[in-house]
């Protein structure tokens, strides 16, 4: 006969040397456990951090891309990046780029120097004041300064009450320093000059320097040919006409294989008849006038004079395409293409709708109206031409399209379609694709009646759910204790 637990004289001893073996075997359960995540803390915290760090980031701003890796795996010598910053003053974001910059090539060391230690160490290599989280890459007797100002981007649109958005550049500045120290030989753009040609906008200067262009000026009236060394030679927002022996100085340029990137629009009181001579080799003739959009969707700000023209499909737009970007051209002349003669090849790049047409009047008008004598569209404010020797032209009909104002008011467009056609000129290099990741970042608003439920649910529905059924638990145990055995 079983006796009740509480008569049988071995039931406690019993009962306490299970609850005493089950101890026992829980506490080496966890000290093995314990020492497994000791171990493995331990093998990680050694792995590279691109191994052990993963970017959810929108803008994939913990993240380099390929052009970078294919500078850095180019690399056959060695380069050294001094980070300038003072003990726990250390930017986070900076600091994980450099991590990966550091993993990627062993061609690539992080050197890190604080200035209360070293105060004269920059010295040598730039005589601005140096603040925290700058960088000095250095190659042999090559070195760039990269400010911390590069890095983080601020621009304010004062036309959208003063608005300011935040980017940041750090890989883009990087890699652009890696790619120039080590470097012998750097892009040259040649300036045409001597036809009041308008000084390049600050935007477009700054980001030729980004991208390691060195700009030369150039006048046709002192040299016999274009220089060789020229990748490409650009004819920026003359006021005035070339002669026909520059014109002709230009056609065996590019029958030699030359690149040329033209900004030439509407002039007042001139014409530039030898200049677009040099498009109607290839078929391609230039309205009279200004050109005047009739559909709405396709100019800016209410003005019919802001083209905002339809992009084909090119190498040269294809950048701006796959990332929704669309420029303004203002103040354009019409281009008719009646078809590329042999050996030629003529691509539209910008065309406005079939309702534009161009204003003979020019600088005159006094109405946006279409008037009689006007010249019906469609038109284009875009082309390139390549011929089969390799010869390049690519031709914006507006003297403005560069203007900082107009580039701000498209996103940045303008200077970065203007770059891409550079690109195809001088050679592509992967230092000139990385752009600023923007710092700006949507937030989830909800209401006020959401909020209240959100605090409800977390702060009293959910810990009371817990409470029950940790209650629940201790029952039943309890109950299980009191059973016969």
């Amino acid at each position: 006969m079983k006796l009740p637990v509480h008569l049988n004289p071995n039931g406690g001893k019993g009962r306490k040397r299970i609850a005493f073996q089950g101890g026992s075997y829980a506490l080496a359960i966890s000290a093995i456990v314990l020492a497994l995540l000791v171990v493995v803390n331990v093998l990680v915290s050694i792995l590279p951090t691109s191994l052990t760090r993963f970017d959810i980031s929108s803008s994939q701003l913990y993240s380099i891309t390929s052009n970078t890796k294919s500078v850095v795996n180019a690399l056959e010598e060695d380069v050294t990046i001094y980070w300038i910053v003072q003990a726990d003053e250390e930017d986070p974001i900076v600091e994980n780029l450099l991590d990966k910059y550091d993993s990627l090539s062993d061609h690539i060391s992080v050197v890190k120097k604080n200035p209360d230690v070293y105060p004269t160490f920059t010295q040598q290599y730039t005589d601005e004041t140096v603040t925290n989280n700058s960088l000095i890459v250095e190659c042999g007797d090559k070195s760039c300064y990269i400010s911390y100002s590069d890095i983080y981007l601020y621009k304010t649109d004062l036309y959208s009450y003063g608005y300011t958005s935040a980017s940041f550049d750090g890989e883009g500045a990087i890699t652009s320093a890696i790619d120039y120290v080590v470097s012998d030989e750097l892009p040259q753009l040649y300036l045409l000059e001597g036809h009041g040609e308008a000084e390049l906008p600050q935007t477009f200067q700054e980001q030729l320097e980004k991208d390691n262009i060195e700009t030369q000026t150039l006048s046709l009236l002192t040299v016999d040919t274009i220089p060789e060394d020229a990748g490409c030679l650009m004819i920026y927002s003359p006021s005035s006409d070339l002669s026909q022996e520059e014109a002709d100085m230009l056609r065996d340029y590019m029958a030699g294989g030359g690149k040329l990137l033209v900004m030439a629009g509407p002039v007042e009181d001139s014409s530039l008849d030898n200049l677009y001579s040099l498009l109607e080799d290839y078929g391609v003739t230039a309205a009279e006038g200004i050109v005047v959009e009739g559909g709405r969707d396709h100019y800016a700000f209410q003005i019919p004079l802001a083209l905002m023209p339809n992009m084909a499909q090119s190498d040269i737009t294809q950048p701006l395409i796959d990332e929704n970007y669309y420029p303004i051209v203002p103040a354009a002349t019409g281009l008719t293409v009646s078809g590329s003669p042999s050996g030629a090849t003529v691509t539209q790049l910008l065309t406005t709708s079939d309702s534009a047409f161009s204003k003979v009047s020019g600088y005159e008008m006094t109405t946006y109206d279409k008037e009689e004598g006007d010249m019906d569209g469609p038109f284009a404010v875009a082309v390139s031409v390549e011929l089969d020797d390799g010869g390049e032209m690519v031709w914006f009909s507006s003297s403005l399209f560069l203007d900082d104002g107009y580039n701000a008011y498209s996103s940045g467009a303008n200077v970065n379609l203007t770059m891409s056609a550079l690109s195809q000129h001088i050679g592509e290099r992967e230092a000139m694709s990385i752009c600023s990741k923007s710092l700006n970042y949507n937030y989830l608003t909800i209401n006020e009646s959401t909020a209240s439920l959100l605090k409800v649910t977390m702060i009293g529905v959910f810990p009371l759910i817990y409470l029950a059924v940790g209650i629940g638990v201790v029952v039943k145990r309890r109950r299980m204790q009191h059973e016969p055995v």
